[in-house]
């Protein structure tokens, strides 16, 4: 009955006049930029950081969730459309959603993505509501030596899981790591990799870095491959909604694309992309309209779009319980959380009860509101691919520089976002992954205290750092994310 309390609680600050238009703002911007390819939720939060310190932070991140939930909820539009997902969670969407589109019945194809997001974001909410204070319950028991465990795992499950080798992401990952302890060591008062430049003893500002990676990198990359060229747009013919024929076909991969996404999503390295090519795999084998697939089967969309946006809620689990992100958005999350003082985890719960339980009811509002917004807006949304790509990427990068200059207003932040974006665009032409350096940047420092705190309490020996089981289990975890996949290619090439 507590869980309830507190939802019914999250509901009267969710439900207030302000809330409600910051949630509707966040809803549109999330919309639009999950239509506008290339800009993602995590490059957009990055962007608002800056602008928002003067906000409440339940005003904050009610806006940012309605961002996260509308980028998943726009990216489909163009993936049906225009065959070009807005968002890597679409990707899938594309492969049969285009198709409908073109063979007439686009109008269904968007009608079962915005229900399918309906439905899984608010099962996946429910999830989230009764899941996250078990939890939270369960973080309060962890010691030094488990926190420093549990950052082991998310940084080995990162580097591993996400870009195209180990390789890559590990170098990603010590980039972030060697950002992170630029500054004055809290415990001996050293400065450390400051060079001797004043302006670099009170560290690097994430903020700055985020924008770099993933504003500055961005756009330069853009521009070094852009080439004029326009989509052509598939019309959406016949009425917006479905029959009911494609309402039974699609209730099953709703329900089952959700039951993959949001454990996806909880884990580390999971996103979007993995539950969303799982969930199209799993309806092509279990439909009985299998011919149709590669040429517009409903399920091929219904499923994958319920997925991607459980995955977009499964993320919010262990970044609100542990204060872990799990992917690039939720390492933006948390850099908002840290720019408002705020740490979540367990003691969020009970320190700032207003903020988690006002966000969590936001995101049941949110849904609503996407709904309504997507199901008979998609003509206006679709405009927004007409904006000239070099306007549209000139416009973010002056918003960024602003943001910085207002956030700063130092000539060292500046020159650090100009080093930064240039190794954001040699990352992205060298297929370097982003999120292990913002998990780095963002974790190394809890990693570095608790690893510190667990050696003094055990005066030095490193045994302490196994001397619980759940240090145990982690390290375990993070060793097998390590070993497994190099075991598993070698017994197929032995096969």
């Amino acid at each position: 009955m507590e869980t309830f309390e507190l939802l019914l609680h999250g509901f009267s600050v969710a439900l207030q006049p302000t809330n409600l238009m910051w949630a509707l703002v966040g809803s549109l911007l999330g919309t639009m930029i999950g239509i506008l390819p290339g800009i993602g939720p995590a490059l957009t939060i990055a962007l608002l950081l800056p602008v928002t310190t003067q906000l409440a932070p339940t005003a904050a991140f009610i806006m940012f969730a309605g961002v996260l939930y509308g980028a998943m909820y726009g990216g489909s539009t163009t993936s049906i459309l225009l065959n070009t997902p807005g968002e890597a969670g679409s990707m899938m969407t594309a492969l049969e959603g285009n198709k409908m589109a073109r063979a007439g019945r686009g109008a269904a194809a968007l009608a079962t993505a915005a229900i399918g997001s309906f439905v899984a974001g608010t099962i996946a909410t429910l999830c989230l509501t009764f899941a996250a204070p078990a939890i939270a319950e369960l973080a309060f028991y962890f010691k030094p030596t488990d926190y420093f465990a549990l950052t082991i795992l998310a940084f080995t499950s990162v580097a591993v899981v996400m870009g195209t080798s180990r390789v890559r992401g590990f170098i990603s990952l010590f980039l972030g790591l060697a950002l992170a302890v630029v500054g004055i060591d809290a415990m001996s008062g050293q400065p450390r990799l400051t060079f001797g430049q004043m302006d670099l003893l009170r560290g690097i500002n994430l903020a700055v870095v985020l924008v770099a990676l993933f504003a500055v990198g961005e756009i330069l990359y853009v521009a070094s491959r852009y080439r004029h060229s326009s989509g052509e747009i598939a019309r959406t013919k016949g009425f917006t909604w479905m029959s009911g024929q494609d309402f039974r076909r699609s209730f099953w991969p709703w329900i089952r694309g959700t039951v993959i996404g949001f454990p996806m999503g909880a884990l580390p390295g999971g996103g979007t992309e993995i539950p969303t090519m799982l969930s199209y795999t799993l309806e092509r084998k279990l439909t009985k309209h299998r011919d149709e697939f590669g040429k517009g089967a409903i399920e091929g969309v219904a499923g994958p779009e319920a997925a991607n946006n459980a995955a977009a809620a499964g993320i919010l689990v262990p970044l609100l319980t542990l204060g872990l992100p799990t992917s690039a958005t939720a390492a933006v999350l948390l850099a908002a959380f840290q720019n408002y003082g705020l740490q979540p985890g367990p003691f969020l719960f009970t320190s700032n009860p207003e903020l988690v339980w006002g966000l969590i009811a936001s995101l049941y509002v949110g849904n609503i509101m996407l709904l309504v917004l997507n199901l008979p807006l998609v003509g206006v949304w679709v405009q927004l691919l007409r904006i000239p790509r070099p306007q549209l990427y000139a416009g973010i990068l002056v918003f960024a520089l602003i943001g910085i200059w207002g956030l700063a207003q130092s000539w060292m932040d500046f020159l650090i976002m100009g080093l930064m974006g240039l190794v954001g665009y040699i990352m992205r032409v060298y297929d370097f992954p982003i999120a292990p350096v913002l998990i780095g940047l963002i974790l190394g420092p809890m990693a570095e205290n608790n690893l510190r705190t667990a050696l003094a309490a055990g005066q030095g020996n490193p045994m302490v750092l196994v001397s619980t089981p759940m240090s145990i289990t982690f390290l375990v975890l993070a060793v097998l994310f390590l070993a497994v996949p190099p075991l598993l290619r070698r017994l197929r090439a032995n096969a």
